[in-house]
């Protein structure tokens, strides 16, 4: 791990060079043990793929003594109990009405639509990082079978809730936005509500699970077609 300057207050910490289940709940772990030690002094953590910006109040800790609690909160972390981070199941109406790219990805792998369904519920997936808009995480790792390449063309309309596949990640669109991601169905579930608290339901280094619902299902549950 390396610390290094991000600002006059902030430092960033770098776990990996790049991401895994294993650097995830590295970082998730870290995140706990600095909240439980340096909470007098944190402003903000912002965990990332394989990293972690550390942003600290300069009227209550200087950079260097910041920098030395850091190196004592990351060397414990073998010893720390956590990093797995909670699991967290999502519902998704998979069908060719709501995944208009289900196709594609069956025919790109040799595979039948169901299959591709199966597949892509039978993973338990990593959040590696939030971004790009509130409440969008990035999933991994999505099976190679159903890989599959961004659109060459993004979309300029993806509906709330779209659950997507781009390279081995998978994410669900938590607004309506531009998007060039492979749509394979439709998840009720609100990723983004500033009104609730938590205003996003899964946090970095949550495990993800989808579980298929039918049409009926997911509008009862508010989703939107």
């Amino acid at each position: 791990m390396k610390i290094e300057i991000a600002g006059q207050n902030a430092f960033i910490v770098y776990f990996a060079d790049q991401t895994s289940a294993a650097v995830s709940a590295k970082i998730q772990a870290a995140v706990d043990n600095i909240l439980t030690n340096m909470a007098d002094c944190i402003v903000d953590l912002v965990p990332s793929y394989a990293s972690l910006l550390v942003i600290f109040d300069l009227d209550r800790s200087d950079p260097f003594a910041m920098r030395q609690r850091l190196r004592v909160a990351l060397a414990e972390l073998d010893s720390v109990d956590g990093g797995a981070g909670d699991l967290v199941t999502l519902p998704v109406y998979y069908s060719l009405e709501s995944g208009p790219d289900l196709e594609v990805i069956a025919e790109r792998g040799n595979l039948s639509v169901e299959a591709v369904i199966d597949i892509h519920q039978q993973q338990e997936y990593r959040v590696y990082a939030i971004g790009f808009a509130p409440g969008f995480a990035y999933l991994g790792e999505v099976d190679e079978r159903i890989s599959a390449p961004r659109l060459a063309t993004p979309r300029q309309k993806v509906p709330r809730g779209a659950v997507a596949i781009a390279d081995r990640q998978t994410a669900v669109y938590p607004a309506v936005s531009p998007g060039g991601w492979n749509l394979i169905g439709l998840c009720p579930t609100r990723m983004f509500d500033p009104a609730s608290d938590p205003s996003m339901p899964v946090k970095v280094g949550d495990r993800i699970r989808f579980s298929a619902i039918e049409r009926a299902r997911f509008l009862e549950l508010g989703g939107e077609l």
